[in-house]
């Protein structure tokens, strides 16, 4: 079977249900913004960088032609 469809199988509704009741019992229901803030900053961040990285690489090949 495919590996995916084997993890994808194992998460259902009553465990994605868990797993949120349990961030808001560890982190609060006031940190949570902040750590979705923090989230999509890295994101967005990570995201620029492999843009500047393929913009390099492009230029790279350019330039050996």
């Amino acid at each position: 079977m495919n590996a995916i469809y084997i993890f994808l199988g194992v998460i259902g509704a009553p465990q994605v249900i868990l797993i949120v009741v349990l961030i808001l019992v560890l982190f609060g229901g006031k940190k949570i913004p902040e750590l979705m803030k923090g989230l999509g900053s890295g994101i967005k961040e990570f995201k620029k960088a492999s843009q500047e990285d393929e913009n390099d690489s492009e230029k790279k090949i350019d330039d050996k032609k």
